[in-house]
């Protein structure tokens, strides 16, 4: 083995994301040194993997969860950690890939010494791909309820074989029933490529009802802005009432006021509020986060007056063309379910996604490792509990 894990300084860590995504290379915003002090319930550390010649080659960012009255920690790595994941990084010193083993090995040594009992990852990896003509033939023909029934535009026999390789070593995945989102973090997402678009080929891109609508909204006289921490306030206002209507339970303004102030000390342009108005009253919001050239849609809100004017549809538009502007390659619209099913409530949220013309892509999804297996079983109980 010839890999070390050992803990990363913040500058450090930011250093490697700065270096590693000036190219197109997607690290996860959920990875960054900022999302620690987002996750203010949990503790967190930043490591990074060295070569024998001290050369970092790829960088994590650690969620500790602590057990009640325990020094003992779930550890999580929210869509990470960035390695080399597919065999595509020459570092071995023969200069060919290290093993997969040579990487997440030194890991869980490194995790257990920190007092964890069981680790969670998510390797941003694409398993499958469809586009939007394809996922629409399928729901037209009725014949697949789920994605993974519908062929797919591409897969990648590596990251299948990743699956095989992660399972092997002990890695285990809970099934894959396609109730929701996935486990902690979203299996199947959306993105919409920009990489060669213009604002026009872009708008082309779209379908009729799009279009539509965000004409509509323009000559409605909606107008999206961008807002300032001082006007989170309106965005949570709206964001909560949004919570009450789709019935989940809302985080609060602090965490909020937190997220926006730990990710703009990082980069100042790392994250953005966008404010759509109606009449002077904001009826829609949203929040915009960049990596190098990966930006992401990631907390959305709309009130329950106005939507006849299509705010959503102007606020998604103005941070795509903001997006396209600031030279990103992929605007991610986030998760969706695997339904198919125009019955299914979580349905309309695939096909107003489908309607940017963009492709849906599966991960291979979060991966779980007891280190302690009778705490990691215990712990798991007590989550079914609560």
């Amino acid at each position: 083995m010839t890999l070390t894990v050992r803990t990363l300084s913040r500058d450090e860590h930011l250093a490697y994301v700065n270096a590693h995504t000036a190219d197109g290379h997607t690290i996860s915003f959920l990875q960054l040194p900022s999302w620690g002090t987002v996750k203010a319930e949990w503790t967190n550390e930043s490591v990074g993997w060295f070569t024998p010649a001290g050369d970092l080659v790829g960088a994590g960012l650690v969620l500790y969860r602590q057990v009640p009255k325990l020094k003992r920690f779930l550890a999580y790595l929210p869509e990470g950690p960035d390695i080399d994941w597919l065999g595509e990084r020459a570092t071995a010193p023969d200069g060919s890939p290290h093993d997969l083993a040579d990487w997440l090995n030194p890991l869980l040594e490194h995790l257990k010494a920190a007092g964890a009992f069981a680790v969670k990852m998510g390797p941003v990896v694409t398993v499958r791909e469809w586009s939007t003509d394809t996922l629409k033939e399928a729901i037209a023909q009725g014949t697949a309820r789920r994605l993974r029934e519908v062929d797919a535009d591409r897969h990648d026999d590596r990251a299948r074989a990743l699956v095989d390789r992660l399972r092997s070593m002990g890695w285990r995945q809970k099934p894959d029933t396609g109730a929701g989102f996935g486990d902690v973090q979203p299996r199947y997402v959306f993105q919409v490529p920009l990489a060669d678009q213009t604002e026009a080929s872009l708008l082309t891109s779209f379908n009729q009802l799009w279009r539509r609508n965000i004409k509509k909204a323009e000559k409605s006289g909606v107008v999206v802005e961008r807002g300032t921490a001082d006007d989170l306030p309106e965005f949570h206002a709206v964001y909560v009432e949004t919570a009450h209507r789709d019935r989940f339970t809302p985080r609060g303004l602090a965490y909020f006021q937190r997220m926006f102030a730990a990710m703009s000390a990082e980069d100042p342009d790392r994250i953005r509020l966008y404010l759509a108005r109606y009449e002077g009253k904001v009826i829609a919001a949203t929040t915009w986060v960049r990596v190098g050239r990966h930006v992401w849609y990631s907390y959305g809100a709309s009130s329950n007056e106005g939507r006849d004017v299509r705010p959503s549809n102007a606020i998604q538009w103005r941070m795509m063309v903001d997006a396209l502007e600031s030279g990103a390659t992929v605007y991610d619209m986030r998760g969706i379910t695997d339904t198919l099913d125009p019955d299914d409530h979580l349905f309309g949220l695939l096909q107003f996604k489908l309607g940017t013309g963009g492709v849906a892509r599966e991960y291979v999804g979060e991966w779980d490792f007891a280190l302690r297996p009778l705490m990691a079983k215990a712990f798991d109980a007590y989550l079914a509990r609560r």
